[in-house]
């Protein structure tokens, strides 16, 4: 049984934090694998520790920190994983700087989470650290991305083509699927009338996400369809985002734009949307929001970005980036094929889950990964 030592930047609510968090619970408890966070704890480091598995901060969140790559290197004596695995960019390059310097010759594997169409648009120390990755990627047994656009975008970057494995996001299909009850539970606490058409954003609050784009579609979409209201879901997307509170009032969107933050009913929050939206302007891989929709049986509109037509195959459209007319002519094809059509589409969506992004079926590709590495050390 292959033991892993995840190295993580960070457990705050993300798309890679959830994953590890859905990994872990899916793969054999017994493993006795442990998460080494960077920057704390966050709100995802709990559920892995509900899970029965240790989880370490390195406390690098304040300031850098050169001594906490020295801790990690006594961590990984210590506890002799059978395997590495670092998660984003920091994560990995500290898995391979810790690994190193432990002596321990243990392999180690990095994983990627996210496209790279312009590194420009990366914090400054973040395109550093890439481009780092880039120069270091050989060092690695192995590198995963979560979608084949990043591996490519990578690669022209410099990052070893030796080392690809592309293993996408998976998708608790008990957890999130369709539900009539829940659906007519969410409308009632927002007071929405059985006929009316919920659409929804779930995503941090980031400018890769581009929130403007998806409010400017909202406010032409209600110009045709004055029963639709619109629901921003994710970390930041509260009081706090003044700005774009601002421009759904400007747009005339009045309580129709519902502002609900970070949340953790998303299952039902999901199954209650009659369309789902991704209106990334660049970054995305693979969006867990997306999968997780298409599991409730939600069809969808995504931008053109990372995976996102791959992955939804028949189950929605895709539209261009930033470009808040074509989101809402998708919004509007939806709405005008009616419940019947959506729910067809939306059948589709999950099939397309259950077939090719299930949990379980994910976490057996990891498995196998990590037991193959187990068995070269050992070879």
């Amino acid at each position: 049984m292959t033991r892993v030592m995840h190295v993580i930047t960070g457990l705050s609510t993300g798309g890679a934090e959830i994953m590890l968090w859905k990994l872990l619970s899916a793969l054999d408890e017994r493993r006795g694998d442990i998460v080494v966070s960077l920057t704390g704890a966050g709100t995802i480091g709990p559920r892995i520790t509900a899970l029965g598995i240790p989880v370490i901060d390195l406390d690098m969140s304040r300031s850098p920190n050169p001594l906490a790559v020295w801790k990690l290197a006594r961590l990984v004596r210590r506890f002799s994983p059978d395997a590495v695995q670092g998660w984003m960019y920091h994560g990995n390059l500290m898995a391979s700087l810790g690994s190193i310097l432990s002596s321990a010759q243990v392999p180690v594997l990095w994983n990627i989470r996210q496209s790279l169409y312009d590194l420009g648009k990366e914090r400054l120390l973040t395109a550093v650290v890439i481009r780092a990755g880039a120069m270091l990627s050989r060092l690695p047994k192995a590198v995963v991305y979560n979608s084949k656009t990043s591996a490519v975008q990578h690669e022209a970057l410099g990052y070893s083509a030796k080392r690809r494995i592309v293993i996408p996001n998976g998708f608790d299909c008990t957890l999130f699927h369709p539900s009539e009850e829940k659906r007519q539970r969410i409308r009632a606490e927002f007071g929405i009338a059985d006929d009316a058409v919920l659409v929804g954003l779930v995503a941090r609050r980031h400018p890769m996400k581009d929130h403007g784009t998806f409010i400017d579609a909202a406010a032409l979409v209600a110009e045709r369809a004055p029963s639709a209201h619109f629901l921003l879901i994710g970390k930041g997307m509260d009081d706090k985002a003044a700005d774009l509170v601002e421009r759904a009032a400007r747009h005339g969107l009045g309580d129709r734009a519902m502002f609900l933050g970070e949340r953790t009913d998303m299952p039902a929050l999901t199954a209650a949307l009659d369309i789902a939206c991704s209106s990334s302007a660049w970054g995305e891989g693979f969006s867990n929001a997306i999968g997780e929709a298409m599991a409730c049986g939600v069809p969808c509109v995504a931008t053109d970005i990372g995976d996102s037509r791959e992955i939804m195959g028949e189950g929605g459209i895709i539209i261009p980036a930033r470009d808040p007319r074509s989101l809402a002519n998708a919004i509007w094809q939806l709405i005008d094929i009616g419940r019947v059509g959506r729910r067809q589409i939306g059948a589709l969506a999950r099939r397309r889950v259950e077939a090719e992004f299930s949990l379980p079926q994910i976490a057996r590709r990891y498995g196998e990964v990590y037991d193959l590495q187990l068995m070269r050390s050992r070879g």
